[in-house]
């Protein structure tokens, strides 16, 4: 007569699937709440509604909340490439220009101002532009005429 081999013990099966459940279950609570987005890297860019464009200027109000730096290589604004040089202002906290990119640092949060030229500005009117960063990200955005 054979002898039946046997499987684990119910009581270790139950101990390994009891372990199982609450490491997935702190995982899915981490991720629900947030607590993992200290270990990302990424970039957060937002342009805040108070942007807006007029005559001479694009004025854009940017935020990274991200945790890394993000850099802004390209801006199209109504079908045109705008240019990224020393004549770009910035105002507020982390952002600066060089070498023909506008850099945010994680946290920033400030005020980049464009200047335009070959574009008609009717105000009250909406424009519209992307934002290109060297992450590969694009940003569109829609800023009111003032």
């Amino acid at each position: 007569m054979a002898r039946a081999r046997k499987g684990i013990s119910p009581v270790i099966a139950t101990v390994i699937i009891v372990a199982v459940a609450i490491a997935i279950s702190i995982a899915v609570a981490g991720w629900l709440m947030g607590l993992w987005t200290g270990f990302s890297k990424t970039e957060a860019i937002q342009i805040l509604p108070d942007s807006y464009v007029n005559s001479t200027d694009l004025v854009l109000h940017l935020q990274n909340k991200g945790g890394s730096s993000s850099t802004i290589y390209k801006i199209v604004f109504d079908g045109k490439t705008l240019t990224i040089n020393e004549s770009v202002n910035t105002t507020g906290t982390g952002i600066t220009v060089n070498d023909g990119k506008i850099i945010l640092q994680p946290g920033a949060d400030g005020t980049v101002i464009i200047p335009i030229s070959g574009i008609t500005i009717n105000p009250g009117s909406q424009y519209s532009g992307v934002i290109y960063t060297a992450a590969g990200n694009s940003i569109p955005f829609t800023v009111q005429a003032k």
